[in-house]
Parts: structure tokens; C-alpha cells; sequence
């Protein structure tokens, strides 16, 4: 009994960051039984994770900028203009893969920057700033694909970052072996971290679950992360894009969770006030994480090129919504300061799970806008709904 009032207490508590996980089971059992067992499949668990990933990134920055009471709308088209110069540099021009790609992501921090200066420095509110970079961005795109329409990307090694697999180590069938050591390892890590991170908050003094809940979650999330590792194992393992992916979340994470900068990042976001009265650099925090978000749109960018093999008139149309879809449902508030990153990561796996859902059921494309705009104002009402319980 004293289990059971504490898990529920534990969920009511924690119903912000639980509730999107829960909402990711539901979505995935459903479509799971809808299209006998298509949905979970291993082929079709390995693109829909690929075809997360440039949704991912995006979503990555977007937290960090909401976070801040800010917005960025074009990120869109500054990933499909920035997707269109890297396939130019690739196939026109000539250029080595490890040349033309560091040197997007440099552009694509400098337009970030250029985006913090408006906001920060002169003032102009993010949304129209943004709304201005939106139709540049279109324009730009459009003009730089305007003589081809499609410019198609050849480049081997290029493409694999967007449909290659890391290699195994050995040849053991159909079966990805390197993917199931990796994925152990993963669990123990996770394991450790948590641990680790339980000692310290009882060297400290502060408020831990019971060791049975605690036990309970380790086992739980030690399991999906074993699942959807056998799953991978199952076709081609691991690709490029969910190492990439996967490197992104763990810097981003390190640094909102274990740093000076993401502290002050959260403060910002939290009340911008006490913050500047506590020493908090405001504009400089906002320069970084905008310059931030252009170096993702860049990535964003590359990695739908890749996919593609090409870059075309349209790349980049409505990524910025699904990034902040993702975001939204992912537990970030609209009212800043509140936002994780992994829960951003799950937020963008629940947005691209729906639209492969709905696409093996073969529900119409009107429908599909329609829901994922339903789920999206779910998740705004239920961050506002949440936060006035709070009060």
C-alpha cells in the first residue's frame, strides 16, 4: 500500500515529465495493434528513429530558446537554405565532405548570431525578427534551387551520414551485434548515473524516492532501452543519424544539467529580472543560445539533405512547427524556464510516430494536420493547466 501511494504521488508530482513517456506507450500500442504489428517492426522502428533526427536537433535548440520566453520561426527554411548550399558546395564546387559541412554549421552560427543581435542588442521582439528570417530564408532558398529545382548529391560519404549504419564487428547473420553491445552499455551507463546521482543528493540531505521505486524505474527504463536495442539489432542496427542525434542530446544535456551556463540559461527563463540582478549576463545568454539554434538548423539541414540525397525548392517547410511541437509536448512551458532536453527528443519521437502511424493506416493527409495540430494544443493546455494546479 505504502508503494502504491508513493508511485501515485510520484506521478502527480512529476506529471509534466511522466506524461509525455506515458503518451509515447499509448501512441505506439496503439498503432501497433492497428497495423498488426507493422508499427514495431524493425525496418519500420529504424527509419521512423531516422527519420526523426533532423526534427530532433531542431527540437533541441528550440528548447533553449523557449526556454528564454523567446521564439525562432525560421529555422525552417534556414536549415533547407543551408541543406541547398551544402549540396551546392558538394556537387557544383567540388568540395571534400569534411570541409563543406564544418563550414554550414560556421554560417549557421552566424546567422544565429546575427538573429541574437536583433533580438538582444536592438530590441526587435524575436517573433518578428524571426518572421523577417522566415521569408529571407524562403526567398533564399528558392533562389539558390531556382535553376535546377532539385539539386541531386552525390557524394557517398555525404549520403551515409543521413542513410548509413555504423559497421559491425562481426558478421553474425541478420543480427547488428556492435548495436547490442552498445545498447549494454548504454544501460550500464544509465544505471551508474543514477546512482551516482542518488548519492549525492543523500550526501546532501535532499528528498529521494524509496529504493522499490527507485529499483522499479531502473528496471523500466533499463527495459526500453534494451527493446528498442534488440529492435535495431534486428535491421542494419545503428545508423549515422541516431549516433549524431544521440551526441547532440548528451552535449546539450550536459551542459543544461551540469553547468554554470545552463543554470543561468533556466534562470533567464525562469524570471529574467532576478536574473539580470544576480549577475546574469542577459544578452549574452541570448546571443549564445540563438547562435546555438542556427548551428542546429545547419545540422538539421545536412541531415535532411543527406536523407534525401538532394536538396530541393521545398526542404525546410514546417520544420520550425515540428520543432516546436516537439518541444511543447516534450513538457516545455510556454511560459520559459522550464524544458528538458530529453523530453524535447521524446516530444519529437511522439510528432514523427504519429505521422508513421497514420501513414501505415493510411489516414488521409488533411487528418494528419488536423490531429497533430490537436496534439499540439493538448500539450499547450495541459503545461497551462499544470502550472496553475502548481499555484
Amino acid at each position: 500500500m505504502k508503494f502504491l501511494n508513493e508511485a501515485k504521488t510520484l506521478l502527480k508530482e512529476n506529471v509534466r515529465e511522466y506524461g509525455m513517456y506515458i503518451a509515447l506507450a499509448v501512441i505506439m500500442i496503439t498503432f501497433t495493434i492497428t497495423t498488426d504489428g507493422l508499427f514495431m517492426s524493425s525496418r519500420n522502428i529504424s527509419n521512423l528513429i531516422n527519420q526523426t533526427g533532423y526534427i530532433a536537433v531542431l527540437a533541441i535548440g528550440m528548447t533553449l530558446v523557449i526556454v528564454i520566453r523567446h521564439i525562432d520561426l525560421s529555422v525552417g527554411f534556414l536549415s533547407g537554405f543551408l541543406g541547398a548550399i551544402c549540396a551546392i558546395m558538394l556537387t557544383f564546387w567540388g568540395w571534400p565532405v569534411y570541409l563543406a559541412v564544418p563550414l554550414i554549421l560556421i554560417f549557421g552560427i552566424l546567422i544565429g548570431f546575427f538573429n541574437g543581435f536583433l533580438v538582444a542588442k536592438v530590441g526587435i521582439p524575436a517573433f518578428v525578427a524571426s518572421l523577417a528570417g522566415w521569408l529571407i530564408f524562403r526567398g533564399l532558398l528558392l533562389w539558390v534551387t531556382e535553376s535546377s529545382g532539385t539539386i541531386v548529391i552525390s557524394d557517398k560519404y555525404f549520403n551515409a551520414i543521413g542513410n548509413g549504419f555504423i559497421p559491425d564487428i562481426a558478421n553474425v547473420g541478420n543480427f547488428h551485434l556492435l548495436t547490442v553491445i552498445l545498447g549494454a552499455v548504454a544501460i550500464l551507463l544509465y544505471i551508474y548515473s543514477e546512482f551516482r546521482s542518488r548519492k549525492i543528493k543523500q550526501k546532501y540531505n535532499f528528498e529521494v524516492t524509496s529504493m522499490s521505486i527507485f529499483i522499479l524505474k531502473l528496471v523500466f527504463l533499463s527495459g526500453i532501452i534494451a527493446y528498442i536495442t534488440w529492435i535495431l539489432a534486428g535491421y542494419n542496427g545503428l545508423s549515422w543519424t541516431i549516433v549524431i542525434v544521440a551526441v547532440t542530446a548528451f552535449i546539450y544535456h550536459f551542459v543544461t544539467t551540469k553547468t554554470v551556463l545552463g543554470r543561468h540559461i533556466y534562470a533567464l527563463g525562469g524570471n529574467p529580472e532576478a536574473a539580470k540582478l544576480s549577475g546574469v549576463n542577459i544578452k549574452k545568454i541570448t546571443f549564445m543560445v540563438f547562435c546555438s539554434m542556427g548551428m542546429l538548423s545547419a545540422l538539421s539541414g545536412i541531415l535532411f539533405a543527406s536523407r534525401l540525397q538532394s536538396a530541393t525548392t521545398t526542404a525546410g517547410t514546417l520544420f520550425e512547427m515540428d520543432a516546436i511541437a516537439a518541444a511543447y509536448v516534450g513538457g516545455v512551458s510556454a511560459a520559459g524556464g522550464v524544458g528538458k532536453i530529453t523530453g524535447s527528443l521524446v516530444g519529437a519521437l511522439v510528432m514523427t510516430s504519429l505521422v508513421s502511424g497514420m501513414n501505415l493506416m493510411g489516414v488521409g493527409i488533411y487528418y494528419q494536420y488536423i490531429i497533430r495540430g490537436a496534439v499540439l494544443a493538448a500539450a499547450v493546455i495541459f503545461d497551462v493547466t499544470t502550472r496553475r494546479a502548481a499555484k
